[in-house]
C-alpha cells in the first residue's frame, strides 16, 4: 500500500482556503490565470511543501513555521491612512516613488491603483493590470518563474496583487522606484507576486525592501518575475530589515534578452529566517549580469542565498560575488550554481562566496557549483570562510586604534566590496550608514567606538589607509 505523505497544518489550511475561496480568488483572473492557479495548486497538493531531505532545502529547515498558526490573508485593504503613517523608510535624504504593498495587497487610494506617465510607463496594482493591460499578462505572467517547488505553486495559486511595472521601448526612467513591502498585523501569511517588464532599450532602477513594523510573527512568500528586452538595464537594489519571528522567500527570475543588462545588490540586515533565490535566464546573445550580496546575521537568524544563471546562448557575461558576517549562532547558506549550456561558447562566469565568522558557534554551509557543457569559456569560482584577520588587526592596533574599534572597521571594510557598487550616491551613503549601525549595534558592542554611537546622523569617516588592510 501506498505510504500516504502526512500534511502540516498549514498546508491543509492552503488548500482549504483555496477549495472554500476559489471563484473568489479569480474573480478579476484571466482564463489564462485562473488554468495556471488550478493547476498549480494540484502541483501543491501533490508536493507540499518543501522540506530538508530535498537537495536544495536541506540546510535551511521550515518545519516550525509549517506547524504555526498563521492566518491566510489575501484581501485588499481599504486605504485609510497615509504610509507613512504606518512605516517610515530610513533611507533618509534618498528620493523615490514609493509602491508600498500592504499586507499582501497594492496600497494607496483608488484613483493611484494604476497610473500612465506621460512617457507611457505603467506602474501600479499587479491586480488592477490584470483587468486594464491583458495583452502584457498573457504575454509574461507565469512565463519567466517555473513551478520549481511547492512555494512557487503556492504562490502561482494564492497571490492576489503585487506591483506591476512597464516601462516602454526607448524609455529610460530618471527617478528611482522603490517598492516597500510590509506586514502590520500579527500573524500572517501572504502570497505576492510582482512582475517588472522593460522593453527595448529602457532603463529602470528600482530598489525593493522588506521591512517590519513590529515583532508579530509573518511568512511572506513573494514571487518577483522580471523580462528584459534588448538592450535595456535594471539596477535592483534589495533591502532585508525584519523581525526575527519573521520568515521571508524572495523567489526572483529574470529573462535578459540580447546585450541587456543587469545588476544587482541584495543587502541583509535582520530578519529570522530569510531565503532568497535568484533566477538569472540568459537568453540573448551579450547579455550581462552582476549580482553580489551581503548578509549581517547574529543571534539564531538565518539566511539561505540561491543563485542560479543560465549561460543559455553564447557571448554572455555573468559575475556573483556574496559576503556574510555572522555572530552568535546565526547560520547561512550560499548555493552558487552556474550553467552553461552546451554551444553557449565565449562564456565568462565568475562566482565568489567570501564569510567571516565572529563565533566558533556561528556557521556557514556555502556550495559553489559550475555545469559546464561548452569548452571556449573562462569560468571560475571560489568560497571562503574564516575569521578576522590577526596581522590586518595588528597593524591598526599599532597605529593607536583600540582593539574592538580595530575590529569594526576591518568588517566594514570586508563588506564594503559589496556597498560600494550602489551606483546612487545617496543610496549607498544611507546603506553605509545602516550598515555601520548594524555592525556596531548588534555584532559587536565597544566601549569606545569610533562610529559615535551617541550621534547617529553624524557622518562616519575613517581616517585609515585601507590598502592595508
Amino acid at each position: 500500500m501506498e505510504k500516504v505523505k502526512k500534511r502540516y497544518p498549514l498546508e491543509e489550511k492552503f488548500i482549504r482556503h483555496f477549495t472554500g475561496h476559489s471563484d473568489e480568488i479569480s474573480r478579476h483572473d484571466l482564463p489564462k490565470v485562473s488554468r495556471m492557479r488550478r493547476e498549480a495548486m494540484k502541483d501543491f497538493q501533490r508536493s507540499g511543501f518543501p522540506h530538508n531531505k530535498m537537495e536544495r532545502w536541506r540546510n535551511t529547515d521550515l518545519e516550525g513555521i509549517y506547524e504555526t498558526d498563521l492566518e491566510i490573508f489575501d484581501r485588499e485593504i481599504p486605504y485609510e491612512k497615509q504610509l507613512s503613517e504606518i512605516f517610515l523608510c530610513e533611507v533618509h535624504g534618498f528620493e523615490t516613488r514609493v509602491l508600498s504593498v500592504l499586507n499582501g495587497s497594492f496600497y494607496s487610494p483608488e484613483t493611484e491603483k494604476l497610473t500612465v506617465d506621460e512617457n507611457g510607463v505603467i506602474v501600479g496594482s499587479l491586480a488592477r493590470a490584470m483587468q486594464e493591460y491583458p495583452e502584457f499578462i498573457e504575454r509574461h505572467y507565469g512565463e519567466i518563474m517555473e513551478q520549481r517547488d511547492g512555494f512557487k505553486s503556492l504562490n502561482m495559486a494564492l497571490a492576489t496583487d503585487g506591483v506591476f511595472i512597464y516601462v516602454p521601448d526607448n524609455v529610460v526612467v530618471d527617478e528611482t522606484f522603490q517598492i516597500i513591502n510590509i506586514l502590520n498585523k500579527p500573524s500572517l501569511v501572504i502570497n505576492v507576486r510582482n512582475l517588472v517588464i522593460l522593453g527595448k532599450n529602457a532603463k529602470l532602477r528600482l530598489l525593493h525592501c522588506d521591512d517590519s513594523v513590529n515583532h508579530h510573527a509573518g511568512f511572506i512568500n513573494k514571487v518577483n518575475e522580471v523580462f528584459l528586452d534588448e538592450n535595456a538595464e535594471l539596477e535592483l537594489y534589495k533591502l532585508q530589515n525584519l523581525n526575527d519571528e519573521t520568515a521571508l522567500l524572495n523567489q526572483t527570475s529574470i529573462h535578459q534578452s540580447a546585450n541587456s543588462r543587469l545588476k544587482i545588490d541584495a543587502i541583509s540586515l535582520n530578519g529570522g529566517m530569510i531565503r532568497n533565490e535568484i533566477f538569472d535566464l540568459m537568453n540573448g546573445s551579450g547579455a550581462w549580469s552582476d549580482i553580489r550580496g551581503l548578509y549581517l546575521m547574529d543571534q539564531e537568524q538565518h539566511v539561505d542565498n540561491q543563485v542560479n544563471i543560465y549561460h543559455n546562448v553564447p557571448h554572455c557575461d555573468s559575475n556573483q560575488l556574496f559576503k556574510g558576517i555572522l555572530d552568535n549562532e546565526a547560520t547561512a547558506v550560499f548555493n552558487g550554481y552556474i550553467y552553461v549550456k552546451r554551444d553557449a561558447q565565449q562564456t565568462n562566469a565568475f562566482q565568489r562566496n567570501a564569510n567571516i565568522l565572529l563565533a566558533k558557534t556561528a556557521r556557514v554551509d556555502t556550495m559553489p557549483h559550475l555545469e559546464i557543457y561548452a569548452d571556449d569559456v573562462q569560468c571560475s569560482h571560489g568560497a571562503s570562510v574564516g575569521q578576522l584577520d590577526n596581522e590586518a588587526l595588528f597593524y591598526m592596533m599599532q597605529r593607536g586604534i583600540p582593539f574592538a574599534d580595530a575590529r569594526m572597521l576591518l568588517m566594514y571594510a570586508f563588506a564594503d566590496a559589496v556597498i560600494d557598487e550602489i551606483s546612487i550616491e545617496s543610496l549607498r551613503i544611507n546603506i553605509e550608514d545602516m550598515v555601520k549601525r548594524r555592525l556596531r549595534g548588534d555584532l559587536s558592542i565597544c566601549d569606545r567606538c569610533v562610529l559615535h554611537c551617541s550621534n547617529p546622523d553624524q557622518p562616519v569617516i575613517f581616517d585609515i589607509d585601507m590598502s592595508k588592510i
